[in-house]
């Protein structure tokens, strides 16, 4: 299976924060979320892999080639989506499309077109007259209209309205049916992740937690839920995090073996969401 970006031992220290040695892969033909909290290193990553900001030491690798050997063929592959409006605020979504597009050697104004029809967008207005949504809107249209093969979104979502949200992960979801393309996805909204990744990069202070299949991290997670009379025995539990919440606790862990079983017999055990498991890793353990 080709990986369509290789990440390897990667550094980048700005001021008080450092991204530190940082690794994991994206497969051709996924989608992998990147989830970490606000300052966690989300932007700074994928300024890194878009050669935006230079790397310290360590290697990016996007289709097989580094930004060094030919960044004009990397950036001609990849639809890039900022997580703010990088267009010319004074022009419109006309005159801003005819700046750009001659930029990309497979750009399509068909598919530009199509686009700014289904998202509705006022191809006459000027950009600093639109909504925040809208400019999201537009710079997805963008991103889509020259035939990318790996698609970067940094926090697209944010700020969109609900039902938006949705036709964006439908489109997302269309786009990788085509096998030799790939989105690679940050957000802090887990929820929109849930429901379309196939692979989770989890950051945290500059570091990975973890970089795995979804599927396989929902296996390996569980939430302990029980009453307070149980809350001391679980200390004794190695866990990720725990918390009480009023009418007992919870906590959570990683795997179900080392758990005595009279113990797991009085507990309620459910499968966490992507927000709880960041949030109790991050949080720690307040039992």
């Amino acid at each position: 299976m080709e990986n369509i970006i290789e990440i390897k031992n990667v550094r980048k220290k700005i001021k008080d924060f450092e991204l530190k040695n940082i690794s994991f892969d994206c497969k051709k033909g996924y989608i992998m979320g990147l989830i970490g909290p606000n300052g966690a290193g989300k932007s700074t990553l994928i300024r890194c892999l878009m050669d935006l900001m230079r790397i310290d030491s360590g290697e990016v690798k996007l289709f097989g080639m580094t930004h060094k050997e030919n960044t004009k063929e990397i950036k001609q592959k990849i639809g890039f989506v900022y997580d703010e409006s990088h267009f010319y605020d004074d022009f419109s979504i006309e005159k801003n499309k005819k700046i750009i597009a001659p930029f990309y050697r497979d750009w399509d104004d068909q598919t530009f077109l199509n686009y700014i029809e289904k998202f509705n967008l006022p191809l006459k207005k000027k950009i600093k007259t639109l909504s925040k949504g809208m400019k999201m809107k537009f710079a997805i249209a963008m991103a889509l209209s020259h035939n990318p093969d790996l698609i970067i979104l940094d926090e697209p979502t944010a700020g969109l309205d609900p039902v938006f949200r949705r036709e964006m992960l439908d489109i997302l979801q269309e786009i990788i049916q085509d096998e030799n393309k790939s989105v690679f996805f940050s957000t802090h909204i887990t929820t929109d992740l849930d429901q379309v990744a196939d692979y989770i990069t989890f950051i945290n202070n500059g570091e990975i937690v973890f970089s795995k299949e979804k599927d396989i991290i929902f296996e390996e997670y569980f939430l302990l839920k029980g009453p307070d009379s149980l809350a001391s025995e679980v200390p004794k539990v190695k866990t990720v995090g725990g918390r009480k919440t009023g009418v007992g606790f919870e906590a959570l862990v990683k795997g179900l073996d080392q758990i005595n079983q009279q113990l797991l017999s009085q507990l309620h055990v459910e499968r966490p969401s992507l927000e709880t498991i960041m949030y109790y890793t991050i949080r720690g353990n307040l039992l």
